[in-house]
């Protein structure tokens, strides 16, 4: 017999009311109130029953993006490419902020499940290989995010590292010895320690000395980090004559920095971004980048999702479908902030 609302209030040990109020956001509910009742409804399993139409229909024609921010640039492009593709099969997309951390994660699968949501597009931040393993769900998800995670999930991702080789490829073959990795990590997981490995092997194949001190962790990649990191650089009296900067965002971080240090670009700094934005084109200079292939990767991550949601005629109920990892295409685009290539 499916569990109640009643069945998790008593789990839970609030009232129905309570559970209600968690379920619908209608009023604001203590944290840990908050988490007992999510918890109580993936142990009993307990699905909201939104309208009788949903279920007769079995779809919500919806889609949620659990992205880390809604303030950052990258996640709102995406969250507009995603937007558009599903509006031409009338569909519509939800987004959850998980504030990159792994319990804003967890949540947000266990609110996609109960608000029925036909599939979720999930950028894993603060869950772990080990997490996503463990994960529960019944709900086609598709993971986004640069971690190598577990088979049982499809998986798009950027090709960090040839991007951030490519990026550090081309400040060394124009001219620039000290390349500082501006959000760069040595240790660790994730998009800055990749893109360091980037930057460190494009010294290599270069022949040159990849100096672990240009390597600077830039906080929330913000563009006040960037900008920071050029003081520091500045203030330490580090010798740099270019920056890889790992977001777009901190790229502009850094022009504004370097202009505050009189520093000319290209002519006494270059820099590289990272992600291609829209607004990244209309700097001054224009900023020269890593487009890391922002279409191609919408369309295999919604490709993926709707497979799951939709299995091909001939699979037959309960056919499993075989996980695919798919890499985004990396390119260099180049712009102002940069010398041409000899």
């Amino acid at each position: 017999m499916p569990a109640t609302m009643s069945d998790v209030a008593r789990a839970a040990g609030v009232s129905v009311m309570t559970v209600s109020n968690v379920l619908t956001g209608r009023k604001r509910v203590g944290e840990n109130t908050r988490r007992r009742v999510l918890a109580a409804v993936d142990d009993l399993g307990y699905e909201l029953n939104l309208t009788a139409r949903h279920l007769r229909a079995g779809r919500t024609d919806t889609i949620v993006l659990v992205a880390p921010r809604f303030d950052h640039p990258y996640f709102g492009e995406l969250a507009a490419r995603l937007s558009k593709r599903l509006e031409r099969t009338g569909r519509h997309l939800v987004v959850e902020q998980s504030g990159a951390s792994r319990e804003g994660e967890l949540e947000a699968l266990s609110l996609a499940r109960l608000h029925l949501y036909d599939g979720v597009l999930l950028s894993v931040v603060g869950m772990t290989p080990d997490d996503v393993e463990r994960l529960r769900t019944t709900v086609p998800v598709v993971l986004l995010g640069e971690q190598d995670m577990p088979d049982r999930f499809d998986q798009v991702r950027m090709d960090n590292v040839e991007g951030a080789r490519l990026a550090t490829a081309h400040l060394l073959a124009t001219g620039s010895r000290r390349v500082a990795a501006v959000g760069g990590s040595t240790s660790g997981r994730g998009m800055t320690f990749v893109r360091t490995l980037g930057w460190r092997r494009a010294h290599e194949e270069a022949g040159l000395p990849a100096d672990d001190a240009l390597v600077l962790p830039a906080g929330q990649s913000d563009l006040a980090d960037g900008r920071e990191a050029v003081r520091r650089l500045v203030r330490e009296g580090t010798s740099f004559d270019g920056v890889f900067a790992f977001t777009d965002t901190l790229a502009t971080g850094v022009l504004a920095g370097l202009a505050e240090a009189g520093l000319r670009v290209p002519d006494d700094v270059q820099v590289v971004g990272f992600d291609n934005l829209d607004a990244s084109e209309f700097l001054v200079p224009g900023l020269t980048t890593v487009d890391p292939g922002h279409d191609e990767m919408a369309d295999h991550a919604l490709r993926l999702l709707d497979r799951l949601i939709d299995p091909s005629p001939g699979a037959g109920a309960g056919t499993a479908v075989e996980p695919e990892r798919v890499t985004g295409p990396v390119s260099l685009v180049l712009r102002g902030t940069t010398r041409p290539a000899p």
